[in-house]
């Protein structure tokens, strides 16, 4: 007697689920998080400029796009817990080869190279553990589940994207210069702008101890600034901080400017101009010459600094309102040449904003290397810890085993897998609904944000960006994780069958509330937030069962692969649709298009009568638990 769900002895139905897949989902997402997002940020705090970290880290998306191509090998050799646990091992080792090669001179291109290693084995981890799901649990397990482990990806995104940044700053403000804050806060009544003159302000000196001048607090009116005054106060603080060589040179080139590419000229250009011509309709134009209001603040440094040695401040926002903004991301230069005059960082209020706010910002002069090798090393050591951790408690599941055969050549086991996949009967069906499930949202989720940012001049509904970031960051991310949660909870009770219309019809009808604050423009923050909320609610119910499908048609021989196969055409409906929506609004205006996102989400519900599902998939039964028991 075996059973999927088994334990390191081989008995049936005595291992504990809460003691891994937690603790896996979170694994699987936090290498994924620092490489697309932390190491933006770490490559932000190392100086490099903005166009060499756009240019190298989209490559370092590539492994997860191409991943289909190689997700056979998983099934092919070896068992999907072996793959688990070798993939963390690499990814521990990529993490530790990312910290040892931050001190090094070209730290840059040997870093990358980690990235590299560390990004292809996230992927691979992602294929086995996927498939490792299907194979350790029941299909019932399966069903309930599968909003518990988005919830702890989830936990990982946030955990990359806030803890680590976090913890990175605690040790670039704890091994250099004492930390130097400014606060900004916001004032009602008007103001005159001060004027841009960073040669007047009277310097003071200190040589018995080295830190920074600044301001303290900073105050800005909340009237509006006409948009040529702060674009010139803006271009003349960045004309200051080059000329005065507080940029490094790449960050000089970046402010300077260059002249339209090629694909500007000759095609984004050109096509962007027809477009207009053939759908004109009527624009609506910002009558407004107003833009949000400017304040800067200054810095310098006490005394001298040893010869030969620089001294790097990096200056951000710590807490407080989005809503009052740096106009860029700061990061000065201080040596012999510039220690005593002082270099400027310029803040602007979000043009839509009427009321009293404030934000902390900090500057950070510490050994930033030492600081990101650090948080590099205590990640690395937390992946050796889940390497020895899932050693220990991944089940061993009699049907995780190669299905090769013996003897069987890989290569025509690594064809026969694609083969298998698109020879399905009701391949077009399947394909087809992979890729409409999520039209409409596909399109919705690109242009949402900026609805709810722009002015209402231009038909948005005109929130702050501190705004948008409670509702989205705080009320949205609690609405998508209940509904994600509860879906596989319902989904578990009776299956995927009876409640895939309910599911579908909740993945789209709330993309209504659009339609509706498109046409009603309401100025209530609580009206807005509740619509956001039903939206992602239904989103997070309603992804339960596109997860639930894409498991469903992965039964059989190479689940793991076809699974990883689903998910690519997941991403390519996510892909194509969206690519083009931007250009669609503007085409259309916000009404027509929700509308059309509307008219978006048909295909899917047109579709589900031709899927096919067993009606006892994902739910619990008597006889299918024997079953299961008796495998």
């Amino acid at each position: 007697m075996s059973n999927n769900n088994t334990d390191n002895t081989g008995q049936p139905g005595k291992s504990n689920v809460w003691k891994w897949l937690p603790t896996l989902y979170f694994a699987e997402g936090i290498p994924y998080v620092i490489v697309m997002t932390l190491s933006v940020i770490f490559y932000k705090r190392m100086g490099i400029s903005n166009a060499e970290i756009a240019l190298y880290t989209s490559w370092l998306y590539l492994p997860w796009v191409i991943k289909p191509l190689w997700s056979p090998i998983v099934d092919i050799l070896k068992t999907k817990r072996i793959w688990i646990i070798i993939m963390q091992l690499c990814i521990g080792a990529g993490l530790a080869g990312v910290a040892l090669m931050i001190p090094v001179p070209d730290f840059f291109k040997f870093t990358l190279v980690f990235f590299w290693l560390l990004a292809f084995s996230s992927a691979t981890h992602d294929i086995a553990a996927d498939g490792f799901y299907m194979l350790a649990l029941t299909k019932h397990e399966q069903t309930f589940f599968v909003g518990i482990r988005s919830t702890f990806y989830r936990i990982a995104m946030l955990t990359g994207q806030g803890l680590l940044v976090i913890l990175a700053g605690y040790f670039e403000a704890k091994t250099g210069l004492p930390e130097v804050g400014v606060r900004v806060e916001t004032v009602m009544e008007s103001m005159q702008t001060p004027e841009f003159k960073p040669a007047d302000i009277e310097i003071f000196h200190d040589p018995s101890n080295l830190y920074f001048f600044t301001d303290d607090t900073i105050h800005i009116s909340t009237e509006g600034l006409d948009t040529e005054v702060a674009g010139s106060i803006i271009r003349m603080a960045d004309a200051w901080n080059i000329r005065h060589g507080f940029y490094p040179e790449g960050e000089r080139k970046e402010v300077e400017g260059e002249p339209p590419g090629w694909w500007s000229r000759k095609v984004s250009g050109p096509l962007t101009q027809a477009l207009g011509n053939i759908f004109s309709v009527e624009n609506v134009s910002v009558t407004s010459g107003k833009t949000g209001n400017i304040g800067y603040t200054y810095f310098y440094l006490s005394s001298k600094p040893e010869p030969n040695k620089d001294v790097i401040m990096n200056f951000t926002q710590r807490v407080g309102d989005k809503s009052i903004r740096l106009v860029r991301d700061y990061r000065y230069t201080f040596n012999e040449q510039n220690w005593n005059i002082p270099a400027v960082a310029v803040f602007q209020l979000d043009s839509k904003l009427d009321k009293t706010i404030s934000a902390e910002f900090s500057g950070l002069s510490g050994n930033i290397k030492l600081a990101w090798t650090i948080v590099f090393m205590f990640i690395a050591a937390l992946f050796i810890f889940f390497f020895l951790y899932h050693r220990l408690v991944l089940p061993r599941p009699v049907s995780d085993k190669p299905v090769g055969g013996e003897g069987g050549s890989v290569m025509k086991e690594f064809l026969a897998t694609f083969l298998l996949f698109f020879r399905r009967r009701e391949i077009s069906v399947i394909l087809l609904f992979l890729l409409v499930y999520r039209l409409g949202e596909s399109q919705l989720v690109k242009l949402a944000s900026p609805f709810l940012l722009d002015s209402r001049e231009v038909n948005g509904l005109g929130l702050t960006t501190g705004d948008l970031g409670f509702i989205y960051g705080t009320v949205g991310m609690i609405a998508l994780t209940l509904g994600g949660i509860l879906g596989g909870v319902v989904a578990a009770k009776k299956g995927l069958k009876y409640w895939l219309w309910w599911m579908v019809l909740a993945m789209n009808l709330p993309n209504l509330v659009y339609v509706f604050l498109s046409f009603t423009m309401p100025s209530s923050l609580w009206i807005i937030g509740a619509s956001v909320a039903v939206e992602q609610f239904g989103y997070g119910f309603g992804f339960t069962a596109y997860m639930l499908y894409m498991i469903y048609i992965s039964e059989g021989t190479h689940k793991t692969a076809h699974f990883a196969i689903a998910t690519g055409f997941m991403a390519l409906g996510m892909m194509l649709p969206g690519m083009v929506s931007g250009w669609l609004q503007e085409i259309i205006g916000y009404q027509n298009f929700f509308i059309w996102v509307m008219i978006c989400t048909i295909p899917a519900f047109l579709l589900i009568p031709f899927l096919g599902i067993d009606p006892d998939f994902g739910k619990k039964t008597e006889e299918k638990q024997g079953a299961e028991l008796n495998e």
